[in-house]
């Protein structure tokens, strides 16, 4: 299944591209999720002048680890995109150059031909939470023992000493009340 675009076939202003990607197509790449879904690609195609402007959507169900307790979650994408591509220039070494707001949505390609895979992948980078749950009240693993706690209640200690109050506890006897005088 090929993710090029040939932009030689872009006829006219504005063209309608829906194009669908098997999961077996993002094959993983030491991404941190893995496509478990059918990808569905919907976008229109504008072309100006050597720029291109592709607004659409994208859809598809992706797999990650859960934050807590690292179980696989399925997290569905559904997100719309507008990308300006525009061509790419030779670099010049050591010259910097600083993004405007604009420039955050460009892209850029090279010859005749747009890697959809790219836009893709930036479009799940683009989706993923910050910090991804299974579910609200997720318990997480436990620090000590490492049992999934959403499964299955741990054994372990459950207290807390505060390492600044550790002196303190030098200072008062055992029961924990102050010293009698």
């Amino acid at each position: 299944m090929t993710f090029i675009l040939d932009l030689a076939q872009v006829r006219g202003q504005k063209n309608h591209v829906d194009r669908r990607f098997a999961p077996s197509a993002f094959e993983a790449q030491h991404d941190e999720f893995m496509v478990i879904g059918e990808v569905s690609l919907r976008f229109d195609i504008e072309k100006d002048q050597a720029s291109y402007r592709l607004t659409g959507s994208l859809h598809a169900v992706l797999e990650l680890p859960c934050s807590r307790c690292l179980e696989p979650m399925a997290w569905p994408v559904d997100t719309a995109f507008d990308v300006r591509y525009v061509p790419a220039l030779p670099s010049v070494a050591g010259a910097e150059s600083e993004l405007a707001d604009e420039d955050l949505g460009t892209a850029f390609y090279e010859g005749d031909a747009l890697d959809l895979g790219q836009l893709v992948r930036e479009q799940f980078y683009l989706t993923l939470p910050m910090k991804a749950l299974c579910r609200v009240d997720c318990q997480g693993l436990c620090a000590d023992c490492g049992v999934n706690r959403n499964v299955a209640i741990c054994q372990c200690e459950r207290r807390w000493v505060d390492p600044r109050l550790a002196v303190l506890k030098r200072v008062l006897p055992e029961g924990g009340s102050e010293p009698s005088h």
